[in-house]
């Protein structure tokens, strides 16, 4: 099978490649040639810019295309366009974001989409990004009706994640002593290892499936509480967790997801408690828990701090800094001894 992936020198791109040639497919890899350009020396690399500089694929063709950095409609729709003719399948890596109305407490493939009110913006932020996915969905679709898989992933994890948000618990675990946990030890968290993802897409191209798809993880519920018990034995540490609640954590200005990774407040359940019976039935498989944490503990020691993959050499702070941890560690102790 020829596969074109837009990308494929970052996080997930990188391990679609590695997850392709290991099934002895024939990959074309086309980007800007900025981020880790030495990785995959014996593929085909087509050099170009998404906004204005599709040269390079003219005149070619590939069975499918695997679209990994699709983030603005206009720049989806031009390269779909030009692609209609030249793949016969588009996979577009989209996400659970798309949903309008994450305060349910089960989201589905058929839940609402967050519409933009103004759907010529290019700014992706966290207010735009949703809506921008669902644009960049539709302009896929109108290129290539029929065609198109969207792959509603939730947050992707693993070795080579640079957000720093599932790296950030393996390492601060590792690490020992109190841990800062945040809400309810019993709420939900979700999300799916890259190398289960890829597999999975792989598989969908190869047999041409279509339509929407949530996907993320683990199969059976997982909390908060079980995930940070499993990095804790995985790295045999010593950590013990305070658990702050989330009054407490907002009246302090904490941010959800970022400064304090896999924390949503629980007024947006939706977001963790996505329904992905449809990509099970179609084959969706997830390796141990443990096995991720493994391999992303192993990765964080390979690399001294996480890299910003859109400034090469500039270093990103960790999420949750350690001087912030302690002065909240202290305040939650101070005011749970209050009589």
């Amino acid at each position: 099978m020829r596969i074109l992936i837009l990308g494929g020198t970052r996080f997930l791109g990188r391990h679609l490649v590695d997850a392709a040639l290991a099934r002895g497919y024939e990959i074309t890899l086309f980007n800007r040639g900025r981020t880790n350009p030495d990785l995959f020396p014996g593929v085909e690399r087509l050099r170009g810019d998404r906004d204005g500089n599709l040269e390079a694929l003219r005149g070619r063709s590939w069975d499918a295309v695997i679209d990994t950095c699709g983030f603005v409609p206009r720049l989806v729709r031009a390269s779909a366009e030009l692609l209609a003719d030249a793949v016969s399948h588009y996979s577009f890596i989209s996400s659970v974001s798309v949903y309008a109305d994450l305060s349910k407490s089960i989201v589905d493939e058929n839940a609402p989409l967050h519409e933009l009110d103004d759907k010529t913006t290019e700014v992706v932020d966290g207010e735009t990004y949703g809506g921008l996915k669902v644009l960049c969905e539709r302009a896929a679709a109108a290129a290539m009706p029929g065609r198109v898989l969207n792959v509603r992933a939730g947050l992707i994890v693993g070795p080579h994640d640079s957000t720093d948000r599932f790296p950030y618990w393996t390492r601060r675990v590792a690490q020992g002593g109190e841990v800062l946990a945040p809400g309810r030890p019993e709420r939900r968290v979700q999300f799916i290892d890259v190398r289960d993802l890829s597999a999975w897409v792989l598989r969908m191209a190869e047999s041409s499936q279509t339509g929407p798809y949530n996907v993320t993880g683990p199969r059976d519920p997982l909390t908060m509480e079980q995930f940070l018990d499993a990095c804790k034995r995985v790295s045999g540490s010593n950590a013990s967790f305070v658990w702050a609640s989330e009054p407490f954590l907002k009246e302090r200005e904490v941010i959800p997801y970022s400064e304090m990774p896999l924390w949503i407040p629980e007024d947006l359940p939706g977001f963790n408690s996505v329904d992905c019976s449809r990509a099970l039935a179609r084959g969706l498989t997830f390796r141990p828990l443990a096995a991720t944490i493994r391999d992303t503990l192993d990765w964080v020691a390979s690399r001294p701090q996480p890299l910003d993959p859109d400034r090469p050499g500039v270093r990103m702070p960790a999420s949750m800094r350690p001087e912030r941890e302690s002065a909240l560690l202290q305040a939650w102790r101070e005011l749970t001894a209050r009589p």
